[in-house]
């Protein structure tokens, strides 16, 4: 029996946990720097890079992965850690409800929602892998459609969604020599090609080589085919300056522990309002509400302090500013990609049209396509020469070996791959 007294306890633990959580881990909310920061303004950059604690033990071009958080983010993280540890379940269960809400908010005011439309995830193959899976406007006879440049596990939920509705799963390769209007071109002719089209997938930034691809061209063509869009935004968001809708699609995963900064282990998936019961609730919820986003990427205990970080890493991302950060990034790999490009041996795989690129280009050595020869590649730019990378399989033409930098990052060690690159390229391109 529930007494008058237990309930005051249950206020008042309510009441200290959440102001526990406020005083301890909120970073204040701060106004983007004014002005922003210009791409070269090294003494400015330097003072975002000491935000960051990062080994320079190497030369760390490998941070497509994810992202390091600041120290302030660091900070909040770890004294909400302190806090789940310290009330448990007396926290758990009662006062951070309301912090989950708040934090829910904060999320989906970043990617420009409402709170009900969008749930967290663990990652975003997790909760794609579910708007994937539990699409339900595929049946026999149907096809959907995705291409080489998509992350491993999307290819995957997308095989195994034709397998189990007896459908088939189209899957295109795009252009070598991308640019802007024949990666359109090649989404237009296969999307006209392939009659009973349900579903397209497409991948905003490719893991791969990190193309971008013009999703809200593209979403039309198949919407007027009768197709619906699921967008992988899970290395493009937040380094780029977008809002999930922007998009035109009804249904997005994306990150939050990448260029949000967020600690490893929070993503998040949108639906929009009215096209929830377009997707299957998690089999571990069957009797879920139509309406309830959270229902379709089932979670069970999960690391709260992650998901609470993220107002923390948005106030710290606030005071960047979307679009200096995309400027600082794209100025990076320019860095590398520049006095490269045209280099005997080397093949940089993106283009310079800064609407298909960001802060990640892949490369390759010329006749050096097998999972193995990048291997070696990656090997001996860190044995050798201190620089960490990492190699990439799937893409059509061969594996490659991918380059990303950071805020952290400075130009002079990104110059560092560019005498490392012509003498791997002269010793082993065939």
């Amino acid at each position: 029996m529930v007494t008058d007294n237990d309930k005051g306890v249950s206020r008042r633990a309510a009441m200290i946990g959440a102001a526990g959580l406020t005083a301890a881990a909120v970073v204040p909310v701060r106004a983007a720097a004014t002005p922003p920061l210009a791409a070269d303004d090294e003494a400015g950059w330097a003072r975002i890079a000491a935000q960051y604690p990062v080994t320079r033990a190497i030369t760390q071009l490998e941070n497509a992965y994810w992202g390091s958080m600041a120290t302030p983010v660091q900070g909040a993280h770890r004294a909400i850690l302190e806090k789940l540890n310290r009330d448990n379940s007396w926290y758990a269960r009662r006062a951070m409800v309301k912090d989950q809400a708040a934090a829910r908010e904060r999320a989906a005011a970043a990617m420009g929602v409402e709170p009900e439309e969008m749930a967290f995830c663990r990652n975003a193959a997790e909760g794609l892998s579910a708007l994937i899976s539990q699409f339900r406007d595929v049946g026999p006879g149907d096809r959907i459609l995705y291409s080489d440049t998509d992350y491993e596990s999307t290819q995957g939920a997308m095989v195994s969604l034709a397998r189990s509705r007896g459908a088939e799963a189209v899957k295109i390769r795009l252009p070598r020599s991308v640019t802007h209007d024949n990666v359109i071109a090649a989404y237009a002719a296969a999307i006209a090609a392939t009659p009973k089209l349900k579903l397209v997938l497409l991948t905003h930034m490719s893991h791969r080589a990190g193309l971008v691809l013009p999703v809200a061209a593209i979403v039309p063509l198949a919407r007027a085919r009768g197709a619906q869009v699921i967008v992988d935004a899970a290395q493009s968001f937040y380094q780029f300056d977008f809002k999930l809708p922007d998009f035109g699609a009804d249904f997005v995963g994306m990150n939050f522990h990448k260029w949000v900064g967020a600690p490893v282990g929070v993503a998040g998936i949108w639906i929009r309002k009215g096209h929830t019961d377009a997707i299957a609730p998690s089999p571990a919820e069957p009797n879920a509400p139509v309406t309830s986003v959270e229902a379709r990427v089932h979670q069970g205990t999960v690391d709260y302090a992650a998901q609470l970080t993220v107002p923390a890493a948005l106030d710290f991302q606030r005071t960047i500013g979307n679009p200096a950060k995309l400027a600082r990034l794209q100025y990076l790999r320019n860095r590398w990609v520049a006095p490269l490009r045209g280099q005997d041996g080397l093949e940089i795989l993106l283009p310079d049209d800064v609407r298909l690129h960001g802060a990640t280009t892949s490369f390759r050595i010329r006749g050096r396509t097998s999972v193995a020869d990048n291997i070696a590649i990656t090997d001996a730019l860190l044995d050798r020469f201190g620089i960490m990378t990492v190699y990439r399989s799937g893409l059509s033409d061969g594996a490659c070996v991918r380059v990303t930098p950071s805020l952290f990052t400075t130009p002079a060690e990104v110059d560092r791959i560019v005498p490392a690159l012509r003498t791997l390229a002269s010793e082993l391109a065939r």
